[in-house]
């Protein structure tokens, strides 16, 4: 599918998807700090797409100095369907997502506004588990990885990841069990030899998204500051 079929409101820059001469484009939404510059983090969108809350924490990170990119990894499409959500994920190639996200890296990178040689990596849901793939096939060029509530497939090789990762994960989650997780860290942790930091929070499912019955604020205010916390630490 062409990213060209679908518009949506939400995306404000367009970028190579590939470092390739002649990729074909990606979109999404870039929001900058007032005073213009800062580092760089990519977000990644929940499964429902590049939607108005996936915006919001983008400018929320803008407004905590980061330039932020989030990628509309759907081409437009976006929903508050479950099972039409469902769907989305499932026909999303991993390699057309890989290279989206590839290319939001270096977008961001040679952005003049971003100020770091890294960027920081944070994903919600679908995008959790592609900010640890992300991390693993980027290397050098990702300084922190944040996966909110979403882990890759087992099967993930971690080997490339240089970056620490923060996890945030609820105990009342049914879709990503805290033994998935645990397991996950300690493969990243055999495979690259780096720091990862799991906090576990009394929450279900994507407590941080606001749209949704799931939203706990405490958790999710708590979550939000370790964050931008570690993306200031290690995103430089």
């Amino acid at each position: 599918m062409s990213h060209e079929q679908h518009e949506n409101p939400r995306q404000n820059v367009t970028f190579p998807a590939t470092d390739e001469a002649g990729a074909d484009h990606a979109h999404g939404y870039l929001a900058l700090p007032a005073d213009g510059g800062g580092p760089g983090v990519v977000v990644v969108q929940e499964w429902w797409g590049l939607t108005d809350h996936v915006v919001a924490i983008a400018d929320r990170l803008a407004s905590e100095g980061f330039v932020a990119l989030a990628p509309d990894l759907y081409g437009g499409r976006t929903t508050h369907d479950s099972e039409e959500a469902a769907r989305f994920m499932t026909e999303l190639p991993p390699d057309r997502a890989a290279r989206d996200l590839a290319g939001a890296v270096t977008y961001l990178l040679q952005r003049p506004e971003t100020t770091s040689a890294t960027v920081g990596a944070v994903g919600f849901c679908m995008g959790g588990a592609f900010v640890l793939s992300l991390a693993a096939q980027q290397g050098e060029r990702i300084g922190a990885a944040v996966p909110w509530y979403g882990v890759p497939g087992p099967d993930t090789d971690f080997t490339g990841l240089r970056a620490p990762v923060l996890g945030h994960f609820g105990a009342e989650d049914t879709s990503v069990p805290l033994d998935a997780v645990r397991a996950t860290a300690e493969r990243v942790r055999e495979q690259a030899g780096v720091e990862v930091d799991l906090q576990v929070y009394p929450a279900p499912h994507a407590f941080y998204n606001d749209e949704r019955p799931n939203h706990r604020p405490e958790s999710a205010e708590l979550a939000w500051e370790r964050t931008t916390a570690f993306l200031r630490r290690h995103v430089r």
